[in-house]
């Protein structure tokens, strides 16, 4: 370990400390994959990949990522810009025109019918950084929050994005664009207006633009049935009962429709190597950071200030102060082109180890991924969980990796 830098002993601490959340049956099965100075220093699969077979564990588990989609799709529309393709202050009316008109309510808790114009269009940059107003069901109030369960409950089956987005247009923003930071589907209209403008479905840009050239194979929307053997059971946990419960078995799994909708916000699966690849990439600042093992550099697939303005702040010290999720979110962090960036480590929830500069954006089945330039260091874990409550798994692991680092 003296290549990557970590102390032997130390690292080794992260597989007896993963496995026993498996053991507690807090979660099914772990991935986790640590590269630093261009090594992989650290890989466990421990536990199972379906707890009713008892298929173990693998490496090469495909897993449903959710909001770790985001970012990929993020750095497409960036891609796009540098296309001379988009622009991050013109309408996206003018390639989505579904969106010309949509109101906003006069407050977030508002019935539907109480709403104002648009004061200003909706942006590429406020897609980008979450500002334009949407929400999801379960970041809305009231009445909008019904109406978004509503609209969208099956919208895996509408493959058209244009009628998609017709019904995105039927409801209200939750607020005026560039006014605040809130989670919401602006990632999935994202996606939707990179379908629009490259004139191909997003999955085959994804294809082309970022998955072959970085070699994630394993990656897309689909879970094609050569793969369906790798993909992880999906699990809920039930706090009352402590058990986790299945939400998506893969012999039933809506990844396996090929004719799903191609969602930008949260829809792909991936295998921990091949989100590494993506990690390296704006690790690399738009090239695939070298590998010791490969020895040669990747290709460049974004500029420099592309990869640098996605790991900047974008947020104001007003919208910093304002919870998301219910949490103080922003004390620590900031918010850029589909990342999250640490600018205060000390104000870190928990006293967290990221470096200042770190980035990342996890997923809601439990994913997550982080990287820290300061230490040349990308750190992975992927499970499948969904829970209302905050799960510990990921500091733990972040914290053993910190603490092992020995140089």
């Amino acid at each position: 370990m003296q290549q990557t830098g970590f102390d032997p002993e130390r690292l080794a601490r992260v597989t007896g400390a993963m496995q026993r959340f498996v053991e507690s049956g807090d979660v099914a099965g772990i991935v986790t994959l640590t590269w630093r100075r261009g090594e992989i220093a650290q890989a466990d699969a421990l536990g199972w990949r379906d707890l009713e077979t008892l298929s173990p564990m693998t490496r090469d588990t495909l897993f449903r990522i959710a909001s770790m989609t985001k970012p990929v799709t993020s750095a497409a529309a960036l891609m796009l810009v540098e296309d001379g393709l988009l622009d991050f202050q013109s309408p996206v009316s003018a390639w989505l025109p579904e969106l010309a008109n949509v109101a906003v309510l006069t407050s977030p808790d508002a019935p539907l019918e109480h709403t104002e114009p648009l004061r200003a269009p909706i942006t590429l940059l406020d897609l980008l950084t979450h500002r334009a107003g949407f929400a999801y069901h379960f970041t809305a109030e009231g009445a909008l929050a019904d109406a978004y369960e509503r609209v969208f409950n099956g919208f895996d089956m509408m493959v058209d994005p244009g009628r998609w987005l017709e019904h995105v247009a039927e409801l209200p923003l939750m607020f005026q664009p560039r006014t605040r930071w809130h989670y919401g589907i602006a990632t999935d209209v994202l996606g939707a207006l990179i379908q629009r403008v490259a004139g191909m479905p997003l999955g085959e840009f994804f294809r082309t633009r970022i998955f072959e050239p970085l070699g994630m194979h394993d990656t897309g929307f689909i879970v094609t049935a050569d793969k369906t053997g790798r993909l992880s059971t999906s699990y809920a946990f039930d706090a009352a009962n402590r058990q986790l419960v299945v939400e998506d078995h893969p012999a039933s799994s809506r990844w396996i429709n090929a004719a799903r909708f191609q969602s930008g916000g949260g829809g792909l699966v991936s295998t921990a190597d091949d989100y590494l690849r993506f990690a390296r990439l704006l690790l690399g600042r738009g090239r695939l950071q070298g590998d010791a093992a490969e020895r040669t550099q990747g290709p460049r697939l974004l500029s420099h200030k592309s990869v640098d303005l996605m790991r900047s702040n974008f947020l104001t010290a007003e919208e910093r102060r304002i919870p998301a999720f219910g949490y103080p979110v922003w004390e620590s962090q900031g918010f850029g082109l589909g990342l999250a960036i640490i600018d205060d480590p000390a104000r870190q929830q928990s006293a967290g180890y990221r470096s200042a500069g770190s980035f990342g954006w996890p997923g809601a089945l439990g994913t997550s991924w982080f990287a820290d330039p300061v230490e040349d260091m990308i750190g992975l874990l992927m499970i499948q969980r969904r829970s209302e409550d905050p799960f510990p798994l990921a500091r733990e692991y972040e914290r053993i990796l910190y603490d092992a680092i020995d140089d």
